[in-house]
């Protein structure tokens, strides 16, 4: 027992000596006393496109000298030491080399870029506190501008240092920072993990990825040494943003930094005193204790139009007539930057200013700019009680939902119009359905918790079963499809059977965007009960519903050779849809394809009485794009009745980008109760449905409020006689799909602004038209669209301002069209999806300017036209088209 006693105490020692030892080599730089340590000091900045550009880069370079000495020193501790350091001879110069035409520095010098005030104190001297390598003080003046203090922050940042290898937390220029050191034979190289760093300045950014902008950063210094002190300190550091969806549109940051050891000499003695506060306060009682991180810069723009004078220049690009040209996002992304710099007056000024064209677009443009200045805005601008203003409103209301950073006031701002008085009952139901889409982005964020977003939570959790009013069910079923939250999967699940078919759809559409691993096997038991109909009959586009739901939420063998095994006993249509369906997920290799072919082994499920069933009912996905950055994806879903008349369209286009998955557009037409019309007898469980259509649009991860054609015989007859064939709106507007901004604060003290906006202009229309004469439906889906994407880094530093711009826009237009004949049986029908010819063009801008007015631009850029093309469907319907059109002559 004494060995074993012995044996701890020892180890106990041993330890304590190690730690002792780990404290010792803790140290950092120490500098000797009595010596003036003499360096040359270089900060560069570069900015450029993500691959380089022959023109060169943005940015500037500043060189000086840079001397250093001890100060002072506890006498207890030699790594507690306080250090003076002062610049002199400052140069500033191009960071590229060109000609004079484009050198913004010609004929300057440093005092007239400066400023003599300026040059003046950068060049007044500074003291840093290092304890152990680390700074724990930065004293300067508060009199001094903010760039200037920065860029004596950012050489101080060359002086924190450990000489032995280690992760630890850090407080820098950067922000608190986890580092990486790794020492060698007179060498410490520090590591920094930007994307650790924490700062004061947030920024903000798109909740989708697919849509939004990644950021790949480093930054490694080498510290070579020499007697304990720095000989040479070589820093890099780089930023690289990229658009998610289309990488080449991308800037790079770089930013230099180089410390060199030009010579020592005899330098002042180091002073006698208790402590830092009392040797500063000798030294100059101005100088103040002005913190290691750097302070926000307010930047005055001068000369910049007022949002008023910018909306003069910009309104004839958002006419509706011209909507569809790049012109107009590119007008809308420009128009909103000035809104979030402007008052709610000045908002107010133009709102009520724009002609009766344009004022949509205004709405668009303000309550995407999602400031406070501009929701208020909005709120006194509109007058919900007046039902006139249904466009106005649901263009507000529309934009709320595609907002890109919504916060708990925007919807608080939604909840109080939800329960005052609304003079449209189509706004009322567009306001609780876009609530349930701003809880789902602010529960990503992690915002669930937050009062309204708990009071809004339970509102629609509440609300379908609070009231007996179909469309208000309706109402609260689709506001919950779009809050995705897990609460309300148990809801979701009840309405699955319900006994009113569109009920059901909502919730088996909405159970289908959930992650498959949220789909109970209660929820699974409940899907498959409606499929089978094992308690009641449902209508055929409730079933296909469930199909759906079953075959995308990983199906087990039984589930699947269950579905297999009612293929033959189902409507006529319907087991062609089935059919078509299983086939797609094999030859489309989607995630239950596996378990199909596993079912399909069995001769009971697989045999040519099943699957040698006719109709024009079919299911198809294909590849719209397939490239590194992102990919997309199309699927076309058509249901017919019996007797030929459409019962359920279904197209859907999905982007995926970095492993996130994106619903682009999902547009569904749907119809009913029109068997009538060719003395056609209903199929199962639909004999007695009320003459219906509409149509349903989801975009971008957003449902918004269905559109009706008609509800009723009598509205039915009215609107086919009046029927022009033109399309009914579904979804007009502008769109800020993209929206990224942050300050990155650079190790040199500098700090680049990065701006990353995409706007689109859409334009989302449906019809149908039905002709007894000849016998001949046809529904269409028109897609208008005008993309632009922008990318702007900025450096400005009050005396010089640097900046690029990337970007890159486009036209496109995709048009579904589908004809049926239904004169005879089998009906033939006809589906063509098209893409026009369209134009891609990206642009490379870099600028530079000084505060006198004097600036520089360059403006680069390529246009490539893509082809136009049917985008293939089965064979199957490719000869049908042909004998459509054969009819047709």
């Amino acid at each position: 027992m004494l060995v074993r006693a012995v044996f701890w105490i020892c180890a106990a020692t041993c330890v304590t000596a190690s730690t002792k030892g780990d404290a010792a080599a803790a140290a950092g730089p120490r500098l000797h006393n009595n010596q003036l340590y003499k360096f040359s000091y270089t900060t560069e900045l570069l900015l450029d496109k993500a691959r380089g550009s022959k023109e060169g880069s943005a940015g500037y370079r500043i060189s000086s000298d840079v001397n250093i000495n001890l100060v002072w020193r506890d006498p207890s501790n030699k790594e507690d030491q306080l250090i003076q350091l002062a610049i002199s001879n400052v140069r500033i110069e191009p960071a590229s080399q060109g000609s004079e035409k484009n050198n913004i520095l010609h004929g300057s010098t440093t005092e007239s870029i400066l400023g003599k005030s300026k040059l003046a104190a950068l060049t007044k001297p500074f003291l840093v506190h290092l304890k152990n390598g680390k700074t724990k003080a930065f004293y300067s003046y508060w009199s001094e501008p903010s760039t200037i203090r920065n860029l004596k922050r950012g050489i101080t940042s060359l002086l924190q240092f450990q000489i032995h290898t280690g992760k630890v937390v850090e407080n820098d220029v950067s922000g608190r920072c986890t580092v990486q050191y790794k020492a060698a034979e007179g060498q410490v190289t520090r590591t920094k993990f930007l994307e650790t760093c924490k700062t004061s300045e947030t920024g903000f950014t798109t909740h989708s990825t697919v849509l939004g902008v990644s950021r790949k950063s480093s930054s490694v210094t080498v510290f070579k040494l020499e007697d304990g002190f720095i000989k040479s300190a070589v820093a890099e550091e780089t930023h690289s943003l990229a658009v998610s969806a289309r990488r080449s549109t991308a800037a790079k940051i770089v930013s230099r930094q180089t410390l060199l050891l030009v010579g020592k000499e005899a330098g002042p003695m180091e002073m006698a005193g208790k402590d830092v506060a009392g040797v500063v306060k000798s030294i100059d009682d101005k100088l103040a204790a002005v913190g290691i991180v750097p302070e926000k810069l307010k930047t005055q723009c001068k000369g910049c139009p007022t949002l008023f004078e910018h909306w003069q220049v910009v309104q004839k690009q958002l006419e509706p007539a011209s909507l569809s040209k790049a012109t107009a996002p590119r007008s809308f992304l420009g128009f909103i930057q000035s809104i979030r710099k402007a008052s709610k007056d000045e908002i107010l000024k133009v709102l009520k200013s724009a002609s009766k064209t344009t004022l949509p677009q205004v709405v668009d443009a303000v309550t995407s700019s999602q400031t406070p200045a501009s929701l208020d805005a909005m709120l006194e601008f509109l007058n919900f009680t007046d039902a006139k203003g249904l466009v106005l409103q649901e263009r507000f209301l529309y934009a709320c939902g595609f907002a890109s950073h919504p916060n708990e006031k925007m919807l608080t701002a939604l909840l109080n119009i939800a329960k005052g008085k609304i003079g449209s009952t189509e706004i009322k139901e567009s306001v609780v359905i876009i609530m349930g889409a701003l809880v789902h982005k602010l529960c990503l964020k992690g915002s669930c918790d937050l009062p309204t977003v708990v009071q809004v939570k339970n509102m629609i959790l509440e609300g379908p079963e609070s009231t007996n009013v179909e469309s208000e069910v309706q109402m609260y079923l689709l506001a919950l499809k779009n809050s995705l939250l897990p609460e309300a999967i148990p809801i979701l699940t009840r309405f699955a059977e319900s006994e009113v078919g569109s009920y059901s759809t909502i919730a088996l559409t909405a159970l289908q965007r959930y992650d498959v691993h949220l789909i109970t096997p209660e929820v699974k038991q409940t899907v498959n009960r409606v499929y089978h109909q094992n308690r009641r009959i449902y209508e055929k586009n409730v079933r296909a519903a469930a199909a759906d739901v079953i075959l995308s939420s990983n199906p087990s063998y039984m589930e699947v050779k269950n579905l297999l095994l009612s293929i033959g006993d189902l409507p006529h249509e319907m087991n062609k849809y089935m059919l078509s369906k299983i086939q797609d997920i094999l030859r489309f290799q989607m995630p239950a394809s596996k378990t199909i072919r596993q079912a399909l082994k069995d001769m009971i499920s697989h045999n040519y009485d099943r699957f040698a069933k006719v109709g024009s009912s079919s299911s198809y996905s294909g590849f719209m794009t397939q490239s590194p950055d992102v990919t997309s994806t199309y699927s076309l879903d058509i249901l017919y009745s019996g007797s030929g008349i459409l019962r359920r369209s279904n197209m859907n286009i999905y982007g995926s980008s970095q492993g996130s998955m994106l619903h682009g557009l999902q547009v569904a037409i749907e119809a009913q109760g029109l068997e009538t019309l060719i003395a056609a007898t209903p199929d199962e469980g639909e004999e007695d449905l009320e003459s219906f259509a509409g149509m349903s649009a989801l975009l971008f991860d957003v449902q918004l409020r269905p559109v009706t054609f008609f509800k009723g015989y009598s509205d039915l007859m009215s609107k086919m006689f009046s029927m022009t064939g033109e399309p009914m709106n579904v979804v007009k507007g502008l769109i800020l799909l993209t929206d990224h901004s942050e300050v990155i604060q650079l190790q040199s003290g500098l700090k680049a602004s990065a701006e990353f906006q995409g706007g689109l202009a859409i334009d989302i229309s449906g019809g149908m038209e039905i002709s007894l004469w000849y016998r001949e439906s046809k529904t269409s889906v028109n897609n208008r669209a005008a993309l632009v994407v922008t990318g702007n880094v900025t450096v400005d530093m009050d005396f010089l301002r640097a900046g690029l711009e990337v970007s890159f826009e486009t036209e496109a237009s995709l048009d579904f069209i589908t004809t049926v004949q239904f004169s005879e049986y089998p009906f033939l029908v006809c589906m063509q999806m098209d893409k026009a010819t369209f134009p891609v063009s990206e642009y490379f801008t870099r600028y530079e300017s000084l505060p006198s007015g004097k600036s520089i631009k360059s403006r680069k850029g390529k246009k490539q036209l893509v082809p136009g093309s049917e985008f293939p469907l089965h064979q199957e319907n490719s000869n049908m088209c042909k004998r459509v059109f054969e009819s047709s002559w």
